[in-house]
């Protein structure tokens, strides 16, 4: 099915993406990547020279201005899973999806100037620490307290599951400011690395997405100075999530849609070319009828995802539709995956081929951004009309 959300100037971006993943993407450095357990900082550079990551940075600060145009972003997702490379799809979002937002729109002008060109180039690397030890999808439940002292706060606190957490030169850190669980309770302060009493903890082996790191984070009267309060004003810093959640969960749909259509075309070429009883896999019945309700679901898939990239554009994307995108096209592609492992027969489940890998990976997207369940909470809320 054609996709009708692009123009001349979105595919030529995407060459420019496809070219970059032909040098930096290749099975050496995705192994290197998985090793290593992180993107080489080189790679963000390369990326950053390239102008494939940075593009919500605003023009003025050295990035492509397309913090609206979300089509932009989604192709760099697009192709890079479809590579092969969730890894490096992942470490590309949390810099460009969830880190910068939050500077690119509730940053004070120093903040901005200070912070966004060198994420744009790549020397910059951000991360968002939400999550803590205790805590999940509840974020009023959080129990990392900043108190405030003369020039700024005193951070205490734990953050656990945090992506690009170990590479992070800055972390956008979801913290207690205020008593009680109101949201004016509540800030966003930047932690930078190397500030005396913030310590990395063990990077953390995951199931999937081996080539992105992923770390614990503790912080032990940690200063942080007034300038660091992002917008310079605390207790905003719930609502500052919230308005910047539902680009989250439209980058994981993205996601999730794109290794949909990369299973399909990678179970595609493989029963074609495997035999099975003198005949190709893909002339059985059982998989044609496979095969053909994955295609449809990769073109329902696409279409829903597109049109929420179009109200996101329009600053029309709500966080119930966000949701709905969130918490359906994971499911999708879960469903999707696990059928394309399956006619990959014993070759699906060893991990030298990309659809064993994509399927590790896609089992956390019905988890972080909010798990399925409270997407589907949020939802019911709407739906029912009760709180």
């Amino acid at each position: 099915m054609e996709r009708v959300i692009y123009d001349e100037d979105h595919e030529a971006f995407r060459d420019v993406v496809k070219e970059f993943i032909k040098r930096y993407g290749t099975n050496e450095k995705r192994e290197k990547w998985d090793a290593d357990g992180e993107v080489d900082r080189a790679t963000m550079l390369a990326a950053g020279e390239s102008g494939i990551i940075g593009l919500s940075v605003p023009e003025e600060f050295g990035g492509a201005g397309m913090l609206q145009d979300y089509r932009f972003r989604a192709i760099v997702n697009e192709e890079t899973i479809k590579a092969g490379l969730g890894s490096l799809a992942g470490a590309f979002g949390i810099q460009d999806d969830l880190a910068v937002p939050y500077l690119a729109h509730f940053g004070t002008q120093a903040q901005k100037e200070k912070w966004l060109p060198g994420m744009a180039t790549g020397e910059v690397i951000g991360a968002l620490a939400m999550t803590e030890p205790g805590t999940g999808s509840d974020l009023r439940s959080i129990k990392s307290v900043a108190k405030k002292v003369d020039g700024g706060w005193i951070l205490n606190g734990a953050k656990t599951f945090i992506s690009s957490g170990k590479t992070a030169d800055l972390l956008v850190t979801f913290v207690k400011t205020g008593e009680g669980n109101r949201p004016d309770a509540f800030s966003l302060v930047l932690v930078e690395n190397g500030m005396e009493g913030f310590e990395h903890g063990k990077k953390l082996h995951k199931m999937g997405f081996a080539g992105h790191d992923t770390a614990e984070l503790s912080f032990t009267d940690v200063f942080i100075p007034d300038e660091n309060l992002i917008g310079g004003e605390p207790g905003h810093g719930f609502v500052q999530l919230m308005r910047n959640l539902p680009l989250e969960r439209l980058s994981i749909g993205v996601a999730a849609a794109a290794a949909a259509e990369a299973g399909l075309l990678w179970t595609l070429d493989y029963t074609k070319s495997r035999e099975a009883f003198g005949q190709p896999v893909a002339d059985f019945q059982n998989t044609r009828f496979k095969l053909a309700d994955i295609a449809t679901t990769v073109d329902v898939l696409w279409t829903y995802v597109d049109r929420a990239i179009e109200l996101y554009g329009q600053q029309k994307l709500t966080p119930e539709e966000a949701a709905k995108v969130k918490f359906w096209c994971t499911e999708r592609e879960w469903e999707v995956l696990d059928t394309c492992v399956q006619l990959h027969g014993g070759y699906g489940y060893i991990l030298e081929y990309p659809v064993a890998r994509a399927f590790v990976d896609a089992r956390v997207h019905r988890i972080y951004g909010g798990t399925n369940e409270i997407m589907r909470e949020i939802v019911a809320r709407q739906v029912t009309g009760r709180k």
